[in-house]
């Protein structure tokens, strides 16, 4: 099926529209599903992304030429004589996040990008699309990978704030989406008070903020004394944890915010006295439960624990297989 269109390892090519999708290197012209550096990057003659994706590479890439295709909106790319329809529907990974459908010679194709089925206030929820072909994330593609519901660890976050008044709770949460996501679910579970960020944070946060998305009163962290700290939730990079930059902190309780922290080995690694398993990815039921409604004629697995998954098809005559895709690996972002 599908013979127009073909994954190498540097991407997705769509043969009719000369195109790409997620492309590892520069290209003429690159489909984006989503802002994140290991499937958005500068360098391409053309790029076409939600208006969200656009800002987001914007402002992490220095992208100043993009053209904006809106949720539900059908454009057509063309070559030669062949012409791909194309359209971007939500995948509920991050703000402005997309699954790209291409429509060709009476064949619908659907690449998904990364995405989760769970609600999340900061993004537009997923939408299954029935398709002939389904290209799917696995980042969480094993069956120990279970996320809990994010109420759960946002209970627990806030018990361990107030159990110690006198510290503070330092959170590790990727800079673009899982930031922005906790600090809303924060709001969202009746915790009002200033969270305070780490400077690399600040201008996304203000992106968000101009989509729409309130996040509540941020100051920076870094202008903050301790004693102002007590008692405070900090939000930073993964990588601020446990640097010099985390040390003039009062007695921080360390946590961190990603789908892996289900593995206690990478919590003990890391140092995290408090692992929460928050994720925007899929995990291992969703991404069964995502392939069943779907209903694809073949599925294509890619960027993860790809073999378990396309066993998992294969056991119920599911025609599948895995792709070789290079690049796709940022675990801090899970």
């Amino acid at each position: 099926m599908a013979k127009w269109i073909e994954a190498s390892p540097q991407g997705i090519y769509v043969r009719p529209a000369d195109a790409w999708i997620d492309p590892s290197v520069p290209v003429d012209r690159a489909l984006i599903t989503h802002g994140h550096a290991d499937h958005a990057r500068g360098g391409h003659g053309r790029s076409w992304a939600t208006p969200e994706t656009l800002a987001i590479m914007a402002l992490r890439y220095g992208t100043s030429s993009g053209t904006p295709v809106a949720y539900g909106e059908s454009i057509r790319l063309a070559k030669g004589g062949g012409a791909v329809d194309i359209s971007y529907v939500p995948a509920g990974h991050v703000l402005g996040s997309a699954q790209i459908l291409l429509e060709h010679a009476g064949e619908r194709v659907v690449v998904t990008g990364d995405y989760k089925r769970r609600a999340d206030p900061t993004c537009a929820p997923f939408e299954v699309i029935p398709c002939d072909i389904f290209v799917t994330e696995a980042t969480f593609g094993l069956p120990v990978f279970r996320h809990p519901p994010i109420g759960q660890e946002m209970d627990r976050l806030l018990a361990a704030l107030h159990a110690a008044p006198d510290r503070c709770v330092l959170i590790g949460a990727y800079a673009l989406g899982k930031a922005q996501r906790v600090i809303r679910e924060l709001r969202d579970h009746g915790h009002a008070d200033p969270i305070y960020i780490h400077g690399a944070m600040e201008r996304m946060c203000d992106l968000y903020r101009d989509f729409g998305i309130d996040l509540g009163e941020l100051h920076s962290a870094t202008a903050a004394t301790a004693d102002q700290l007590r008692g405070k939730i900090i939000v930073s990079p993964p990588s601020a944890l446990n640097d010099r930059w985390s040390r003039r902190l009062p007695d921080p309780i360390t946590a961190m915010a990603s789908g892996w922290m289900r593995i206690r080995q990478r919590a003990r690694q890391k140092n995290v006295e408090l692992p929460l398993v928050i994720s925007d990815h899929a995990d291992w039921d969703e991404l069964t439960a995502t392939i069943t409604e779907v209903a694809p004629s073949e599925t294509w697995v890619t960027h993860g624990r790809e073999e378990a998954l396309v066993h998992w098809c294969e056991t119920r005559q599911m025609k599948a297989r895995a792709l070789a895709l290079i690049g796709y690996e940022d675990e801090d972002e899970g």
